[in-house]
């Protein structure tokens, strides 16, 4: 048994577009390839993991990992059906989507907060922020967005709506969106800062979710006595549920110091952590060289990782969907999901057949507590 198990989700970081992406019109799109590609540099950690075997559908570089692709089987390319697949949580049916929200909706916005909205339509975040950010300081309105993901995302100033009120405001829209026929995925605080030209998003951001439709691989762990620590957003993702400690990050670099901070404690559990970087600044951006460098960032750390790591430790890679920075729009695109398994007993790498549906990483990892789980999803006996 591995006594501790770190999944770290690279937020976006897809392999190659999946054999249904012509349903949502991603065809071609290869999110780690297009984005290495962009930039002339190495990536020799990555590369020893097995990301370019998958993202180029060879094996042509020697491996450290038992490496394979992930085949996403619920409906949609977002980070709730995602990160909820993962453990054990398949979503047959989307989550509602919005090119602009309902007027009945917006006006039950407007009478909690006594606030007028401005925007309600589909929008980059940064963008609508350099188009409305003076008008909602001047104002005092809330600036409310969507975009091909299930998500209400609201945007305000920290000096002109305190984070206190905008959190109560987004807690009451989340509550509100529970009926059929606004139910949104995520309610998204998007509070920023700076002066009209130069505003920045803060790292204040709050994602209130939908509680998981059933248990997850995360409550089975809890319910155990198993430690479940979250990094970055996978509480929120989570609502919460299943969760025995959180720590919130700043960025990439921030998470990415907090793994390596956890490594070093003791505890029996998972280390489930998420690094959205690449999907927040980069992907939605269409920033392939910002995409690049996050990555060549990650590259760097991994030996560092990697010699914190335990002998009774496994450590687990993957992502919860694409967002191919060449691609047009600013969506996610639809992508098969690198998942790589890496422990210090593994003496040759190799790729594993490819892995039907997200959630062979959770019941993986129920299976190595000796939890109850589908062991036909199991492949702890193959990464041995």
């Amino acid at each position: 048994m591995f006594k501790r198990i770190f999944l770290i989700v690279l937020d976006s970081v897809g392999v190659g577009a999946a054999e249904d992406a012509y349903k949502y019109d991603d065809l071609g799109t290869n999110t780690f390839m297009h984005a290495t590609e962009s930039v002339e540099q190495e990536y020799p950690n990555l590369k020893k993991m097995g990301f370019f075997n998958l993202s180029c559908n060879n094996d042509e570089d020697e491996t450290i990992s038992c490496y394979t692709k992930g085949i996403e089987i619920s409906n949609g390319k977002d980070t709730l059906t995602g990160h909820l697949e993962m453990m054990g949580v398949i979503t047959e049916i989307p989550f509602k989507t919005f090119s602009k929200f309902p007027d009945e909706l917006i006006k039950e916005i407007e009478n909690f907060s006594g606030r007028k909205v401005i925007g309600n339509c589909s929008a980059s975040g940064t963008e609508i922020i350099k188009q409305l950010g003076k008008e909602q300081m001047e104002t005092g309105a809330l600036i409310v967005y969507t975009s091909a993901d299930s998500v209400l995302q609201i945007a305000a100033h920290e000096e002109i709506i305190p984070l206190e009120e905008l959190y109560k405001i987004c807690e009451f829209t989340r509550e509100i969106t529970k009926k059929d026929e606004w139910k949104v995925g995520r309610i998204i605080a998007r509070p920023y800062i700076g002066t009209p030209g130069n505003f920045t998003r803060t790292p204040n951001r709050h994602d209130y979710a939908l509680d998981p439709a059933h248990t997850t691989v995360l409550d089975t762990l809890k319910d155990n006595n198993y430690e479940v620590l979250s990094i970055g957003k996978i509480s929120d993702v989570f609502n919460n549920c299943g969760i025995t400690g959180s720590t919130k990050t700043k960025d990439n670099l921030d998470g990415i110091n907090n793994i390596i901070s956890t490594l070093k404690k003791d505890f029996i559990g998972l280390c489930f952590a998420n690094l959205n970087d690449y999907d927040s600044k980069y992907g939605h951006r269409r920033d392939p060289i910002g995409y690049a460098n996050a990555l060549k960032e990650f590259d760097n750390y991994i030996p560092e990782i990697i010699n914190n790591l335990r002998a009774d430790d496994l450590l687990i890679i993957t992502a919860d969907h694409g967002n191919d920075p060449t691609y047009k729009g600013t969506d996610h695109t639809r992508e098969n999901t690198p998942i790589v398994f890496y422990h210090k007993n593994i003496e040759n790498g190799k790729r594993l057949e490819p892995l039907i549906s997200f959630d062979h990483i959770g019941y993986t990892i129920l299976d190595n507590f000796g939890l109850e789980t589908n062991k036909e999803h199991s492949v702890l006996e193959k990464i041995k």
